[in-house]
């Protein structure tokens, strides 16, 4: 099986990459692009304190920005703790309330996403789990702040949606994004999950896939932990977007990341 997938399925290549519990974490971008400038802050002042959302205030250089990154942890006890990055409502609420707390004071946001997508449980969903994701879908769009949106993993369905209504979206080079797992898609479509490798390639979810059909703007190279060039690299770069983004009168920052959704797909219903 691995040798087909190899061979044969090089999008369900980079949906394994994207789940490789090796790789960095939200807390791993968070430390080694802000250091100990973050300052995380905890709650959504209605339930709990979702630890699958690690959000807080931090500095890029010396301009102060909101931050908040979707958690999977490193290991297992961190895992567990962390939900598997899958947040509950309280998760989004907590990162909505930080997002509007940015608007106030006309600071950018930069929303680091790895997940597979929100929290599916019972207690979730009795806490409101869609009206969460639709308030931050709503709010964000119309956010009159620039937003930026980085996919550090996977990111699944609307979970990763409810942070990503951004000015722009960004994959690293092994990140995937879709409306559902290839497992899921297989379930559903062959009843065999086993077919996910197949799903992968029809769903067009990698980064490269992604980048081809307008739905995002850059691919960042994939990061090691002891590379520290490049998350100068990327430091700079995100100043310079969200730079850009401030300097825009609030009218145009809105219009431009209304026309920015509005777009995709237009060119496949042409043609």
């Amino acid at each position: 099986m691995a040798n087909t997938t190899n061979n044969t399925y090089p999008a369900y290549e980079k949906v394994l990459a994207a789940r490789d519990a090796s790789k960095l974490t939200a807390v791993d971008f968070i430390q080694h692009m802000f250091g100990d400038s973050f300052f995380e802050l905890h709650g959504d002042r209605r339930f709990s304190d979702d630890k699958a959302i690690v959000a807080g205030l931090a500095k890029l250089y010396e301009m102060p920005v909101t931050v908040i990154g979707i958690e999977k942890g490193r290991n297992t006890k961190e895992r567990m703790e962390r939900n598997f990055g899958q947040a509950h409502p309280e998760g989004y609420r907590k990162a909505l309330r930080l997002i509007k707390q940015a608007e106030k004071f006309r600071r950018p946001v930069l929303c680091l996403v790895d997940t597979s997508g929100a929290f599916p449980g019972i207690g979730a969903e009795e806490r409101g789990q869609g009206q969460a994701i639709a308030e931050n879908l709503m709010e964000m769009m119309t956010l009159k702040t620039p937003v930026l949106t980085i996919l550090i993993g996977e990111g699944g369905s609307g979970g990763a949606l409810a942070l990503a209504v951004a000015d722009e979206v960004w994959m690293l080079e092994n990140s995937v994004y879709s409306v559902i797992s290839p497992e899921g898609c297989a379930s559903i479509l062959w009843k065999d999950s086993a077919k996910a490798p197949q799903a992968a390639e029809a769903l067009k979810m990698t980064a490269q896939d992604l980048f081809r059909l307008g739905v995002v703007e850059r691919i960042i190279r994939q990061p090691k932990a002891d590379d520290l060039a490049m998350f100068e690299s990327l430091k700079l770069l995100v100043m310079r977007t969200l730079e850009k983004n401030l300097a825009l009168p609030d009218a145009e920052l809105l219009q431009r990341r209304y026309d920015r959704f509005r777009k995709i797909g237009a060119q496949d219903a042409q043609e």
